[in-house]
């Protein structure tokens, strides 16, 4: 699954913001708006931080 629908479904799930989302994985809301409407995409730094968290929160960490 891509990382992009995978962290929208975890947020969906979770129901929270998008605001909140991009503060607890440290990005701005219009990063994370631009990568859920498709117009961006994140960069390998911002996908392996993605992928942390939510590896973390499946975890409960």
């Amino acid at each position: 699954m891509d990382i992009i629908k995978e962290l929208e479904l975890y947020r969906l799930e979770n129901r929270i913001t998008q605001v909140a989302l991009a503060k607890e994985i440290g990005v701005n809301f219009s990063t994370v708006s631009r990568w859920f409407n498709g117009k961006t995409k994140p960069n390998k730094i911002q996908q392996y931080h993605i992928g942390k968290y939510l590896k973390n929160k499946r975890i409960g960490i």
